[in-house]
């Protein structure tokens, strides 16, 4: 739906995308009383999921945390029918909330935004849209999402298979039915896991191509207690309260005590509590598990002999078995029934650092010495995370530079938020922020009201401008980096690395400091008067770099 026809030209607000972060950027903007326009590439509201649609597919954040918090009546009155929520449910979710609220009006969907450049003589951005217009803004937001950017498989002949191709990040939307079929799928990430299972199961044969193997845990999803619910419910105030202010963005946080401060009987014991509750929060038993190598490894060791317990076959066990990386470091899986699929007769394992895959045919894929037959090939090859939606909008700042150029050795950002040259230009959960890493509502929520609040404090202080310093922005960089690397994150080539993208920069993108002491640096920021932002305009410019 596009109205561009009846909607003005020259607005205080232009908001890329309507996931969680535009929705939310609607109510606070209508709030602000500014005059706004929101694009979206989608026919629906929803972000990443309304585009993954992929058989399986699920949150990894327990259903009662992953949602709003701004309307404690909404929160109330919606219900979730399992502790993780499916995909469908979230869509769900997100198109009550547009409905609700009246939303839609605002939005115009089938919309790329395909270039955005700044106007230093207005103060002013230049969008162009795939509709073939033009529109003047104050600011622009990029609600554009972290995980938005299919990565393509770069392989020889990807084109010429002459059956259906699938991207788990651009499914049908009317589903695919693989009853009887021979599929192939190419990936054994986050997205894969989910769907393997799901798709072994309709298959008549399933062959699953891994180059890198994955530490999951099961996910132990169950049907919504009411108990559980109403608990929730009853202290969601307090709650949402202390989300707000941990690690991770969620309720629960990681232990007090070190992996090495117990003895090997008592931390086996801890594992196995936390594999038989299931989901990430395994990475929580102790406080170390990110930090230390011997900790780490014994969780990591724990999970190994778990899979080989899973696994009838020992080779293919072995094959399923991470070995070269720090648990954690790769985004950890939550799954269902994930390990045991490999159980099934119509399912195979092919593993190309022992078989490389070739080329794809018109009838199959080349792995080794041995050749794939198929009908369907599914490509579970992730995204160009955290900057490939950005970066495929053609930015331009100032003295004409574009954002590809700036970021040609990384992105760089000051608080994730913004990035020096290119004023009056939001990011909400970009690089450099805790995002990727945290609960997305809770960061979504965050990152929403500290630029409305900057927006409001724009507004009554009459200034036209606000743009990160350079030199803020190079100190804040190098933080990110440093308490990286005190991690053991960049010891795996994870794309939180951007190593899954041929080409790109290896540079850590998320802020691994914490929900909370990310939120407090945020608002402390605010409080000294937009330390390390230079804002202009009638009252002259304001704030400091970043000390």
């Amino acid at each position: 739906m596009s109205k561009s026809e009846s909607k003005p030209a020259a607005v205080d607000v232009v908001v890329v995308g309507a996931g969680f972060s535009g929705l939310y950027l609607i109510h606070k903007l209508r709030g602000l009383g500014l005059s706004f326009r929101v694009f979206e590439a989608g026919s629906g509201v929803g972000g990443t999921w309304y585009w993954n649609r992929y058989p399986g597919a699920r949150c990894d954040v327990e259903s009662m945390q992953y949602s709003y918090s701004w309307d404690p009546q909404l929160q109330e009155e919606w219900r979730w029918s399992e502790t993780f929520a499916p995909q469908p449910e979230i869509l769900k979710y997100a198109n009550h909330v547009a409905d609700r609220y009246d939303m839609r009006p605002h939005i115009e969907f089938n919309t790329l935004v395909e270039a955005a450049e700044f106007d230093e003589a207005t103060n002013r951005w230049s969008i162009k849209t795939s509709q073939g217009e033009t529109v003047s803004a104050r600011f622009c937001i990029m609600a554009t999402g972290c995980l938005s950017a299919p990565r393509a498989p770069e392989i020889e002949g990807v084109e010429s298979f002459a059956g259906p191709t699938y991207h788990t990040g651009q499914w049908p939307h009317e589903g695919v039915d693989f009853s009887g079929k021979r599929v192939g799928i190419i990936g054994t990430g986050s997205s894969a896991i989910q769907a393997i299972p799901v798709i072994a199961e309709q298959a008549g044969h399933l062959t699953v191509f891994q180059r890198t193997p994955n530490y999951s845990i099961p996910a132990r999803t169950t049907p919504m207690n009411d108990d559980y619910e109403r608990e929730w419910k009853d202290n969601y105030a307090a709650r949402r309260e202390i989300m707000r202010h941990t690690a991770a963005g969620n309720f629960y946080e990681r232990a007090a005590i070190s992996a090495g401060d117990v003895t090997p009987e008592e931390r086996q014991r801890i594992f196995e509590e936390r594999w038989a509750i299931g989901g990430t929060r395994f990475m929580t038993a102790f406080n170390d598990l990110a930090t230390n190598a011997e900790s780490n490894e014994a969780a990591a060791e724990f999970v190994r002999g778990k899979i080989r317990e899973i696994v009838k076959d020992k080779a293919t066990a072995e094959r399923l078995i991470a070995k070269d990386y720090p648990i954690g470091t790769k985004r950890i899986c939550a799954d269902s029934h994930y390990f045991e699929t490999y159980n099934r007769d119509n399912v195979r394992l092919v593993d190309i650092t022992e078989e490389p895959i070739h080329r794809i045919t018109p009838t199959g894929v080349v792995a080794g010495a041995e050749t794939h037959e198929f009908d369907a090939l599914v490509y579970a090859t992730g995204f160009d995370a955290m900057t490939g939606t950005l970066l495929r909008i053609d930015i331009k700042g100032r003295n004409g530079q574009t954002l590809n150029d700036k970021w040609e050795a990384g992105p760089r950002t000051y608080l994730g938020l913004m990035t020096a040259g290119f004023p009056n230009m939001f990011m909400i959960t970009g690089p450099g922020s805790p995002s990727v890493l945290s609960n997305m509502m809770v960061s979504i929520e965050q990152h929403v009201d500290w630029v409305s609040d900057c927006l409001a404090n724009l507004t009554r202080q009459g200034s036209e401008v606000i743009e990160a310093e350079l030199a803020a922005e190079d100190a804040w960089v190098a933080h990110v980096n440093e308490v990286a690397y005190k991690t053991l994150y960049p010891k795996a080539a994870s794309w939180y690395m951007g190593a899954n993208v041929e080409g790109k920069p290896r540079v850590f993108m998320p802020y691994i400091g914490g929900v909370g002491a990310y939120r407090d640096k945020c608002d402390a920021i605010a409080a000294a008067g937009y330390k390390g932002f230079l804002m202009q305009g009638p009252r002259a410019a304001v704030g400091a770099a970043a000390e």
